[in-house]
């Protein structure tokens, strides 16, 4: 990472002015409204970030809805990654100078122009990525990676199924479980979605909406089921998931999209030793965050800067018009990400 701060006037640091932002309106459709906010301020282990892209996630639509609120502490501005430039620094921040192109997760304000971020969450940008492709990878690479390898341990040779095959965070899972040596089937809502899942690494891809993808992993798999399930539906499907798992498998819920209840079938749970993980990322503890940004400069930040792997942008938008992009990505139009531009 680059080193020093020599750039840094203590006044650029200090100084607090004024920047567009995107806010969710407290009105009946909770509209979202371009504003002027204050400039945020570093302290003293902080970095402020010049920020050139954002990206759309599906919690920002709930976070809109106010299903989803920012942790304690965090900017009501939405926004859970990205990329821009250092701008300033507090005073005890050494690893970053003026003018880094960098990448970045957050808990929050990416939809705006300027953020704050712990100097140990900052990433260096890829020679090669522009903006707009740095801030598509932080929260789906991110996601991808926590689930697929801190949490199920996914190793070589074992098999994944990942619901939502064309979503950010599926693109993000089928290229890093492709890496790791995984046999990946996915499932997406239309043709056109399983033929670009299959061309990133997929071995097999199931529209779920006119197969029973649990009965068509039971013939691909000729009945031996998966060891890994990266779901982002939850309730209803949960009696299928542990039904498609091998001995020792292991299901990580990472969303909610189908809603929160459902059955479990304890006994086979137990006979089979499955585990059943539930995961988030945002509401994580900033040292539990800073060690996983480490894990994942180390593991998947090699693979961005040789190009083994990359981010899928769909579409971009100007921060101006994040609604739009909001309805785009609400509507499932999307394979990969949607990125916001927030600088010109």
């Amino acid at each position: 990472m680059p080193a020093g701060r020599d750039c840094l006037p203590r006044e650029r640091m200090l100084t607090a002015h004024s920047m567009r932002a995107v806010l969710v309106q407290d009105d009946e459709k909770r509209t979202l409204a371009l504003v002027d906010v204050p400039d945020p301020v570093p302290g003293a282990d902080e970095v402020r970030v010049r920020v050139h892209a954002t990206a759309v996630n599906r919690a920002d639509l709930l976070q809109r809805r106010g299903l989803y609120p920012p942790p304690p502490g965090e900017s009501a501005i939405l926004g859970l990654e990205a990329a821009g430039v250092v701008e300033a620094a507090g005073a005890g921040v050494q690893r970053w100078q003026e003018g880094a192109r960098v990448f970045c997760l957050l808990g929050s304000g990416g939809y705006g122009e300027r953020v704050v971020v712990h100097q140990d969450m900052l990433l260096a940008m890829p020679a090669h990525l522009d903006f707009a492709a740095a801030a598509a990878v932080p929260e789906a690479f991110y996601t991808a990676f926590v689930n697929l390898f801190l949490e199920a341990g996914l190793a070589a040779g074992e098999r994944v199924l990942i619901q939502a095959g064309g979503s950010g965070v599926g693109t993000a899972a089928i290229q890093l479980a492709r890496e790791a040596g995984a046999e990946i089937y996915v499932t997406a809502g239309s043709d056109e979605k399983i033929r670009r899942c299959l061309d990133l690494g997929a071995r097999a891809g199931i529209n779920y909406k006119r197969e029973d993808f649990a009965a068509r992993i039971d013939v691909l798999t000729e009945g031996q089921g998966v060891d890994v399930i990266l779901d982002c539906i939850g309730g209803p499907y949960l009696g299928q998931h542990v039904g498609m798992l091998r001995a020792r498998g292991r299901l990580v819920v990472i969303g909610l999209m189908g809603g929160v209840r459902a059955e479990l079938d304890l006994a086979s749970m137990l006979v089979r030793r499955l585990k059943v993980i539930g995961s988030t990322l945002r509401s994580r503890a900033l040292a539990e965050k800073i060690a996983i940004t480490r894990a994942f400069a180390e593991r998947v930040l090699p693979l961005l800067e040789r190009r083994a792997i990359a981010p899928v942008v769909d579409a971009t938008y100007d921060l101006a018009d994040a609604a739009a992009a909001h309805e785009y990505v609400a509507a499932n139009k999307n394979f990969g990400k949607v990125v916001l531009r927030v600088a010109p």
